[in-house]
């Protein structure tokens, strides 16, 4: 079930998020893909939410009803997230990303481990050159729920990554679940197997879903992300 998203004002733009569960539980924060908004997790927020844990969804800088300044390089949403995070007095958190959310989580993990709890990384690329690349995209007709300006500089940063990104990746020490979309999926699952391995406490599970792992098998993608979040000591209610 969707909420109505709220806004606040950090790192000079405003920014929009969803919210579920009580106020003063463990803080969740999951990231949407490239295209979509926090919108995308609707149908699977409310059950992660009911952990207990407190669950924030934001739109991402060009998407949905967050602001569209341009300047969309993938460290500016990930200080974006920062500023986010501090301006809804969260400290440390558990942060699930998809694609594109899952790279600016892995660049708010290697710049500021002490925010991130643990990591869950849904069908996300590690940072490796396409080749060949990937042609310019053609924009569609009528609106977009997205700014236009995005899809270019994401796409221009997919082609040809910023190489410290993978060299900083062994800063990412806490426990971090990868899921793969399995065949199915445009993302190279050998790219997740590496950057699985390259990790220091990484746990990786493939489920055939394609790249919508959690839209397209919602139980078992919240199966995997309970058993990795839920503490082995939690003591039962």
């Amino acid at each position: 079930m969707d909420t109505p998203p709220r806004t606040v004002r950090a790192n000079g733009i405003t920014q929009a998020y969803r919210v579920w569960g009580p106020r003063d539980a463990e803080p969740l924060v999951l990231l949407h893909a490239r295209g979509a908004d926090g919108a995308d997790w609707a149908e699977i927020a409310p059950a992660l939410a009911a952990g207990p844990r407190r669950v924030y969804a934001p739109d991402l800088r060009g998407h949905g009803r967050t602001d569209w300044p341009g300047g969309y390089a993938y460290e500016t949403m990930r200080d974006d997230l920062h500023a986010l995070l501090g301006a809804l007095g969260i400290a440390r958190a558990d942060i699930v990303g998809h694609s594109l959310g899952g790279a600016v989580a892995c660049l708010l993990a290697q710049h500021s481990p002490g925010l991130v709890r643990r990591l869950v990384l849904e069908d996300v690329p590690a940072p490796f050159p396409l080749d060949p690349p990937r042609p310019p995209a053609e924009r569609p007709g009528g609106y977009l729920p997205y700014d236009w300006a995005m899809i270019l500089a994401t796409d221009r940063q997919r082609n040809a990554p910023n190489p410290v990104w993978w060299d900083h990746m062994g800063r990412i020490t806490m426990p971090t679940l990868l899921i793969g979309g399995g065949p199915a999926s445009p993302i190279p699952q050998e790219q997740i197997a590496a950057l699985a391995e390259l990790l220091p406490d990484a746990r990786h599970i493939t489920v055939d879903a394609g790249h919508l792992v959690h839209e397209t098998r919602p139980k078992e993608f919240l199966a995997a992300v309970e058993d990795f979040l839920s503490p082995a000591d939690r003591t039962p209610p």
